[in-house]
Order: structure tokens, then C-alpha cells, then sequence
């Protein structure tokens, strides 16, 4: 059975309001999403994981969206964290602003779905009109069902 990426957008999951200013601070604030829905248990090693995926090769993309992201023996499932940021924060050495965060977690054995699920938001997210939607959403709920009403999702 074929993971479904509304089986992945929880609103437990989800910051319109990140307080974060930093990369660090969001990625924290991401995972304690996570961790208080026990969706994972190892936020200390997940958070390492992440952010040397992160060293390696930024995922911000030119749309202010990142898709930070770790394939992990830490997690059972795929799981995400959604933040927004209205002033955006800081994500790669040249001081580029993430507005919209997407935090990952990934088992080794479900990179094919992984790469389904990335793919979906990827494309959701490069689309100007549904991006500006999602920038502005006025409540997690609003912000699931237009990521859901997306034609590419």
C-alpha cells in the first residue's frame, strides 16, 4: 500500500508561528512536534542526523521552502513536521530565508515513498499561487486542506 502524504499531515504537526531565528532553533522546534506525538523518541540523534544531511547539501530550495530531511533507523515511518516562518529564517551560509519548513524523518527500508512524498510537496510548493496560499493560511486546518487540494497531491 502506497503511503499517502494525507496520512502524513497531522495539525499536531504543524507551527504557523515558528519562533525560531535561527536553522538550529526551527529544527528543534520541529522535532519537539514530533517528539510530543511520539512520533520520535531520539530527538538528540534525529537532530544530528538531520543537520549533517543539511552540512552536506542545503534543501532549501529558491522558494524560501526547506526540506530538511534524515534517513534514520530512528523512526518506525515516514513522519513530518511542518513550520512557517513569516520573516523567514536564515538556512545556508549565504543568510537565504526559509518560510516554509518540512522536516523529515525517513526509515532506510522507504525511500521509495520518501521519494514520493518529497516529490509532492516539491511540486506543491514551486507553484506561486499555492505557495502564497500556504504563506498565508490562517489556521493549520486551512493550511492541511490547501496543501491537500494541491493537483499534484
Amino acid at each position: 500500500m502506497a503511503l499517502a502524504l494525507s496520512d502524513l499531515l497531522k495539525k499536531e504537526h504543524v507551527d504557523l508561528a515558528l519562533k525560531a531565528a535561527t536553522q538550529a532553533e526551527a529544527l528543534r522546534e520541529l522535532a519537539g512536534l514530533l517528539v510530543a506525538n511520539n512520533e520520535i523518541s531520539d530527538s538528540e540523534n534525529f537532530l544530528k542526523e538531520v543537520r549533517e544531511r543539511e552540512r552536506t547539501s542545503s534543501t532549501l530550495t529558491e522558494y524560501g521552502v526547506a526540506f530538511p530531511h534524515a534517513r534514520t533507523e530512528l523512526v518506525d515511518q515516514i513522519v513530518l513536521g511542518i513550520g512557517r516562518s513569516e520573516a523567514g529564517i536564515p538556512w545556508n551560509e549565504s543568510g537565504d530565508l526559509a518560510h516554509l519548513i518540512f522536516l523529515i524523518g525517513v526509515p532506510q527500508k522507504m525511500l521509495n515513498d520518501y521519494l514520493i512524498v518529497i516529490g509532492a510537496i516539491a511540486r506543491a510548493t514551486k507553484d506561486d499561487p499555492l505557495r502564497t496560499l500556504l504563506l498565508h493560511a490562517e489556521s493549520v486546518a486551512e493550511f492541511i486542506e490547501t496543501m491537500l487540494a494541491a493537483p499534484s497531491l
